[in-house]
């Protein structure tokens, strides 16, 4: 079956599909979105109409969002790592996490983000006040989650391929206390595994788009 992601190298979301398709070396073909890339944005409408990105062609059949590719990956075009448990429990484990990096990490980390993105005149420091509270809840909240561990919850799975892109661009907009060793310590680990670390090098190049400014680290 023919695969292709519709995707930027820059994206969190896309990063977290990327990692899971590196893992497995799964082929696939590479459609960037981007101002020189027409018509793969052309392509992309045509697919989903939203426009939100990645998306992945399965032989030309749509499926959307980050969370739910990767679970077809496992389903449709499955690999030696195993992205969702057998297990129900380990499952439900795995899917937690997998929201919680999405929603009260990558999530309170957009808003700081898009609030750079607006004009001067229209930035709300409450907005951005409450985000990063936000993330300094969830990182209090996930470091004694990972004393002990090599991965959020086991072998590594979709809740890794989350919080991989969710802690490095996280880190950038809100840097994790020293104090969360257990946390700072996952997120390297993150960092220096194959696949997160080839994501993390093909975006080099479009760093300065990040609008607070990549940081001279990572």
């Amino acid at each position: 079956m023919a695969l292709e992601l519709f995707a930027h190298p820059l994206s969190s979301y896309c990063w977290k599909v990327l990692i899971a398709l590196y893992e497995n070396d799964t082929p696939f073909a590479y459609r960037q979105i981007g101002p020189d890339q027409t018509e793969n944005g052309a392509a992309l409408a045509a697919a989903w109409p939203l426009g939100k990105f990645p998306v992945l062609l399965d032989d030309a059949r749509p499926v959307l969002e980050s969370s739910i590719i990767i679970e077809h990956l496992q389903q449709r075009h499955p690999g030696a790592v195993r992205f969702i448990p057998a297990d129900p429990d380990a499952a439900l484990r795995v899917r937690l996490l997998d929201r919680l990096f999405d929603n009260h990490v990558m999530g309170q980390m957009q808003r700081v983000v898009n609030d750079a993105l607006r004009p001067p005149e229209r930035r709300d420091v409450i907005e951005v006040a409450e985000a990063r509270a936000a993330l300094d809840r969830a990182y209090a909240w996930l470091d004694p989650q990972l004393a002990g561990c090599t991965w959020a919850a086991g072998d590594f799975s979709l809740a890794d391929c989350a919080a991989a892109p969710a802690l490095f661009y996280a880190d950038w907009v809100h840097a994790i206390d020293p104090a969360h060793a257990h946390l700072r310590a996952y997120r390297a680990r993150l960092l220096a595994r194959p696949s997160v670390a080839r994501a993390v090098d093909e975006a080099r190049p479009y760093r300065a788009l990040f609008p607070l400014g990549a940081p001279d680290r990572d």
